[in-house]
């Protein structure tokens, strides 16, 4: 079912998904949470179409919130949907005028009732989500730094405002690096005394990777630019019975070596948004690996 009210208000949004939900047969109590997605009209097709993807995972209500212009009389819109094809809701919110100063009394009415709440930023997002309006609704709080015109830059600023619960999707986005190297690790009895990294200084993702080896193994980690592709090119780590090399062969795979053994490729693909997104709904306790990174490129950026 979809509906759209135009120059409307929660109460009458929140009658439209209890007839929806009648009508298409879907109880709510099958979802388990509530999803909020903060997004421009440039952003919002492909973030709602990533969670529609990810309610097949995470059967959720989806909010979709376009903050427009602030100026002229406070009016909501919506879109409303219930079913089709999908296990979920989704409403997508047009704000303007002074309601998009307040944006989170429009939402709030609107969230599952005794389920855990998740904001996502797919672009520009709150320098401390959880300051921002929305923020303060939900237990988790996902930015994207990658998606920022200054990613690297964004990260930092980030790095200053965390609170439990906040995520960056380039954290995610380095999991199976994590995997790779922590694999690696075990698979050798050798003590390691540095690193390098090759990837293109813009990477957030390569970043977090050096500040998270610099934090856990207690050894400084090279970074040496290179520009020839988006991705972690290569990482290294230098033991005293040989070297652990992670080379990349090309945009899905890469080659593993550890001493003692014989190199092999392995898979280490980029993900998809949905993909990152149901990765880190799976848990929503706060990361304290990811505190503790962001805390130590903090601190070296404030040392530097």
């Amino acid at each position: 079912m979809d509906m759209v009210l135009e120059d409307t208000n929660a109460s009458a949004v929140a009658k439209a998904l209890t007839k929806g939900r009648s009508l298409a047969g879907s109880p709510a109590m099958d979802m388990v949470l509530t999803l909020l997605i903060v997004t421009d009209e440039d952003n919002v097709a492909e973030a709602m179409k990533a969670a529609n993807v990810l309610q097949h995972e995470h059967p959720s209500r989806v909010l979709g919130v376009i903050l427009g212009d602030g100026r002229g009389k406070p009016r909501l819109d919506a879109r409303v949907r219930v079913g089709a094809g999908s296990p979920g809701e989704s409403v997508l919110l047009r704000m303007s005028g002074p309601l998009v100063k307040h944006s989170e009394s429009a939402v709030l009415p609107l969230l599952l009732p005794d389920s855990p709440v998740v904001a996502w930023w797919p672009g520009v997002g709150p320098l401390e989500p959880s300051e921002d309006p929305i923020g303060r609704l939900a237990r988790r709080r996902l930015t994207d730094s990658e998606r920022t015109p200054a990613p690297v830059k964004s990260l930092h600023q980030l790095a200053p405002g965390y609170s439990p619960g906040d995520t960056d999707l380039a954290w995610t986005r380095l999991t199976l690096w994590r995997a790779l190297l922590a694999a690696a690790l075990d698979q050798t009895s050798g003590t390691v005394s540095g690193g390098r990294i090759l990837a293109d200084d813009i990477n957030p993702v390569a970043v977090l990777l050096r500040a998270w080896l610099e934090c856990r193994l207690n050894v400084p980690i090279e970074f040496v630019d290179d520009d020839s592709g988006p991705q972690i090119q290569r990482v290294t780590l230098f033991t005293d019975v040989g070297d652990i090399d992670i080379r990349r062969v090309d945009a899905m795979s890469c080659e593993f070596s550890v001493p003692g053994s014989a190199s092999r490729i392995v898979p280490i693909r980029r993900r998809t948004i949905p993909e990152l997104l149901a990765e880190d709904l799976r848990r929503l306790d706060a990361d304290e690996v990811y505190a503790e990174t962001l805390h130590h490129l903090d601190s070296s950026v404030k040392k530097g």
